[in-house]
């Protein structure tokens, strides 16, 4: 079977315009999360995670601009052959604040003409649209490292990317989802999750000494599943989180003794943290280091899973663990171990997991060779 490797990433999010930057800044311990009061965004009161540099005079729009950006940047050391390589565009509401500007015909606003548009930025004919509410992120990596290992291509470019606007904001207060505190994922005291910003890109190939780039960090297996339970809200059970996880692992001919750490979804939710404790103690996880990053970027909706991968796939080069911020006191039924300081291990493989709306669950293990 072709094996899958990273071998280009960046980040652009309030933590920095570079994968180094933002690294640079979790392995501090510094949240791009502050309190927004801005009436355009919000009537209320809100904790987000928003890019406050002033973007410069575009034809693109917000959303566009942050995705250039980052598909640029993790372009600038790969040069990838046209016929053999996949755009995949992973978003939730893409040009959504085309709708706020009063221009709904605007032919952007829908997903697939955004995608092309980004794709031919680039100068890639094959692009597709992955948008599966929060699990967008991990499902695109799945979905590439499938299209990868069938031979259809030999690259992928993932990006994952969404901005705040009315429209989201809007649609998760409607849920009482957001606090206007920072979030605490998987603490007794949690209230609600943080939206943030983010655009990451993930270059994904079978063959980086033909792109002449050295590659450490390769995608084993991922699994997909869905547990029909609530429209908005996730299993009480775990089960089909679970169901997820055994599938990345024997996709990946992997135990749970083997995974070194996970990157949970982690929202700072009540019943998605609990749902996770449940689904992690199913597989046997509840021992092995856990940390939510959200507590730094926010919930990134389309970009988390990608975002999340690559800080992960960062801990897996440099053998270091990162806290998951606002932890103090454990707070769901089942135990699980957050990690609460950095901490210096050998580590080898991680798990990602990533929850959604409409009971959709994804899980992916990343492997140091």
């Amino acid at each position: 079977m072709k094996r899958v490797w990273m071998v280009a990433d960046s980040i652009v999010s309030p933590l920095g315009w570079t994968t180094e930057e933002n690294y640079t800044q979790v392995r501090k311990g510094i949240s791009g999360i502050r309190r927004v009061e801005d009436a355009a965004l919000s009537q209320q009161i809100f904790a987000g995670a928003l890019i406050q540099e002033k973007l410069p005079e575009s034809p693109l729009s917000r959303f566009e601009y942050l995705c250039d950006r980052a598909l640029q940047q993790a372009l600038q050391n790969v040069t990838l052959p046209k016929d053999r390589t996949i755009f995949i565009l992973s978003t939730t509401k893409g040009n959504i604040s085309f709708l706020e500007e009063g221009k709904p015909d605007h032919p952007r606003i829908h997903l697939h003409a955004v995608a092309s548009m980004l794709a031919d930025r680039i100068g890639i004919p094959s692009h597709t649209v992955i948008s599966n509410a929060c699990i967008s992120g991990v499902m695109a990596t799945i979905v590439a490292r499938r299209l990868l290992v069938s031979g259809q291509y030999d690259h992928a470019v993932v990006l994952g990317a969404d901005v705040l606007n009315r429209f989201v904001i809007s649609g998760f207060q409607s849920l009482q989802a957001l606090t206007a505190e920072p979030c605490r994922p998987f603490d007794a005291g949690r209230k609600g999750i943080n939206l943030g910003e983010c655009a990451a890109v993930m270059i994904l190939s079978t063959a980086p000494e033909a792109l002449g780039v050295s590659a450490s960090v390769e995608i084993l297996g991922g699994g997909l599943s869905n547990d029909a339970n609530h429209i908005s809200g996730p299993s009480r059970t775990g089960e089909e989180l679970g169901f997820a996880i055994r599938q990345a692992l024997q996709e990946s001919e992997l135990t749970e003794n083997d995974i070194d750490f996970i990157c949970a979804h982690g929202t700072a939710t009540l019943y998605n943290d609990e749902m996770e404790a449940k689904a992690f103690n199913r597989v046997g996880l509840e021992n092995t280091p856990l940390h939510s990053l959200k507590g730094y970027f926010g919930h990134t909706l389309g970009a988390a899973g990608v975002v999340e991968m690559i800080i992960s796939s960062e801990s897996l080069k440099r053998n270091e663990l990162v806290p998951s911020l606002g932890f103090e006191t454990p707070g769901t039924s089942q135990s699980v171990n957050v990690i609460r300081t950095v901490e210096q291990r050998t580590l080898k493989t991680c798990l990602k997991t990533a929850s959604g709306f409409g009971g959709c669950n994804a899980a992916i293990i990343l492997q140091e060779q």
